[in-house]
């Protein structure tokens, strides 16, 4: 069985552009596996609470008979989501692009996990080396040449921690000017914007077959290289 992980932290659900690609590639990835199984968890839209991670952090440090119950939510839940990560093969990241950076949904979902003793910032990461597709969508255009250019500080920050701190081989799937069709002085940006989103949900999908092929394709390699 291939364990897939996926995590939302937009906060729509109707309209979010990385729900809808993520979706497209959730579906290529699981019908091309042959026995596949699925978490998912929504912290955009069942956000953590806001005490787990003073929790996660200081509990540890207090004798479990004087913890108070913030800390002892705190520990539990950075153990479950540690325990989730560990537990997939491969992920699904889909993370939008708020106020010219991260998520502070998910920024509080990685300080959770940090505070996990299996997940410590700059140590050997566990999931080190697994697939994962990060999805992010920008409501403007930020490239060169552009009116923001160099206003995107969310989109680095994601591959730090992903790359860099769990490790994990990241592919990345972007879509920017989401907010044309809402937004007046965008209106001329319209076509461009809809190209991107179709290039978007190709990649979507081309991703995941390619992730599908190569997850399955795994325990036959292990087989033969047992073999010799």
């Amino acid at each position: 069985m291939t364990a897939i992980f996926r995590l939302d932290a937009s906060i729509r659900e109707a309209g979010s552009v990385t729900r809808a690609v993520a979706n497209s590639l959730q579906e290529k990835l699981v019908s091309g596996l042959s026995s596949p199984s699925l978490t998912q968890r929504d912290i955009g839209l069942s956000p953590l609470p806001s005490t787990a991670w003073a929790g996660a952090i200081f509990g540890p440090h207090i004798p479990e008979a004087q913890r108070t119950p913030e800390q002892v939510q705190g520990i539990a839940l950075a153990a479950e989501l540690a325990d989730e990560l560990i537990a997939a093969d491969a992920y699904i990241f889909a993370l939008p692009f708020y106020n010219y950076g991260v998520s502070q949904h998910f920024k509080a979902y990685v300080d959770i996990v940090l505070a996990d003793s299996r997940f410590p910032a700059g140590g050997a990461s566990p999931i080190a080396g697994r697939p994962a597709q990060l999805v992010i969508a920008r409501g403007g255009g930020y490239g060169p040449g552009s009116p923001r250019h160099g206003w995107d500080h969310g989109t680095a920050w994601y591959r730090r921690v992903l790359e860099d701190i769990w490790q994990l081989d990241v592919e990345i799937i972007e879509c920017e000017l989401t907010l044309a069709d809402v937004t007046p002085a965008m209106e001329q940006l319209r076509g461009l914007a809809a190209e991107n989103l179709a290039k978007a949900h190709e990649a979507a999908h081309r991703n995941g077959q390619f992730m599908a092929e190569r997850l399955d394709a795994v325990p036959v390699l292990d087989l033969v290289a047992g073999a010799r």
